[in-house]
């Protein structure tokens, strides 16, 4: 029996990226069907996680939530944009390493040699993509459920600084004491 598990599905393009004028491109991560039973039967909702951002180190994340799936991606879009996050780019990769830890799940992103790509899966390649954030290698431990992933790898972006600007925060704040 031959495998197909890494080829190319047949009569299907490949999904691109939806860009509009502001210049954000959005990905959707993750999509679920809600189901509540009532006494009628069962009232069917769904949730989108979108990440939004625009390849020069502003990168955001959102859920939203609504009866079909394109109001859920338009609201998590939308909620993305409120969500932003500013990400120190450091030529091509981040500053430096760090770990966060968010419920369940914990992110390890490290900074790579140029030329050494996006080295993650799933969520995080995702956000990482968006923020422009060219040679990185990313680690998911503990739970990978893709929610507390964005969650915990917006979360280390957030936490990233440029040493040259905080050493110079620093020093100014010793100037001023």
């Amino acid at each position: 029996m031959v495998s197909t598990a890494n080829r190319p599905r047949p009569n299907r393009p490949p999904r691109e990226r939806e860009e509009d004028p502001s210049g954000f491109t959005e990905r959707v991560v993750y999509t679920r069907r809600i189901a509540k039973v009532v006494k009628g039967g069962r009232r069917l909702r769904f949730n989108a996680l979108v990440v939004v951002g625009d390849g020069d180190g502003n990168v955001g994340a959102g859920m939203g939530k609504a009866l079909v799936i394109p109001d859920a991606v338009r609201k998590g879009n939308a909620i993305a944009r409120r969500n932003m996050v500013k990400v120190p780019i450091k030529g091509s990769t981040i500053p430096h390493d760090i770990t966060v830890k968010v419920g369940a799940s914990i992110v390890v992103i490290k900074p790579a040699p140029e030329g050494t790509g996006i080295i993650a899966a799933g969520a995080m390649r995702a956000i990482l993509e968006l923020a422009g954030v060219r040679d990185v290698v990313g680690k998911s431990l503990g739970s990978r459920n893709p929610i507390n992933s964005v969650q915990a790898t917006l979360e280390a972006l957030r936490r990233l600084r440029d040493p040259q600007v905080e050493t110079a925060r620093r020093m100014g704040n010793q100037a001023a004491s």
